[in-house]
């Protein structure tokens, strides 16, 4: 092949991606604004009207915003919060572990002066993964004995059991992350 046929091939590529790029970006371009400005647009049909008018709603409606990340860091472990909602997720982060380093982590709740309940244990062994990052959140557990949300707030502590890493602790909060009322609402014991 020669250096001519091999720039008309190279530059037929290059056309060839601004062009989808184009396309792409005007059709993400289009599609915002419908969502963003649904009253402009008449589609002839009163339900679908009606429906993207009720997005745009609950859309503007919805004005929670996640706290921001604070990370606590105990050797290679971390999660992202001190303090949680009902409901929210738990961002564990785990990376750079040794390589003979295994055990488990577990999330306590105190359930009196000097007893713990364990809410959830999670097990790392670096020899077959030495990072890895994981999400839970803390529901109602007839099993476990927390049976109304009372339950459930307060101070959490969090151990990695075969370790010298010192615990972390957090705080669930009695507010309640919207969409996640009929979670707590009502005891499940």
């Amino acid at each position: 092949m020669n250096k001519g046929s091999s720039l008309i091939i190279v530059g037929s590529i290059g056309i060839a991606i601004i062009i989808v790029f184009g396309i792409y970006t005007n059709q993400d371009y289009k599609i915002n604004e419908v969502i963003k400005e649904p009253e402009k647009y008449d589609t002839g049909d009163q339900t679908i009207d009606e429906k993207l008018n009720e997005i745009a709603k609950a859309a503007n409606g919805n004005d929670f915003k996640p706290a921001p990340r604070e990370w606590q860091t105990s050797g290679p472990f971390q999660i992202d919060r001190t303090q949680y909602l009902l409901g929210e997720k738990i961002f564990l982060r785990i990376g750079g572990l040794d390589t003979n380093e295994k055990g488990q982590i577990a999330f306590l709740k105190q359930s009196n002066e000097t007893h713990y309940t364990v809410y959830q244990t999670i097990p790392f062994d670096a020899s077959t993964k030495i990072a890895f990052n994981y999400y839970t959140d803390i529901k109602l557990s007839k099993a476990l004995g927390l049976c109304s949300m009372e339950d459930v707030i307060g101070e959490w502590t969090v151990v990695f059991r075969g370790t010298e890493y010192q615990n972390l602790k957090f705080e669930i909060s009695d507010q309640i992350l919207p969409g996640e009322e009929s979670n707590f609402n009502s005891p499940v014991c």
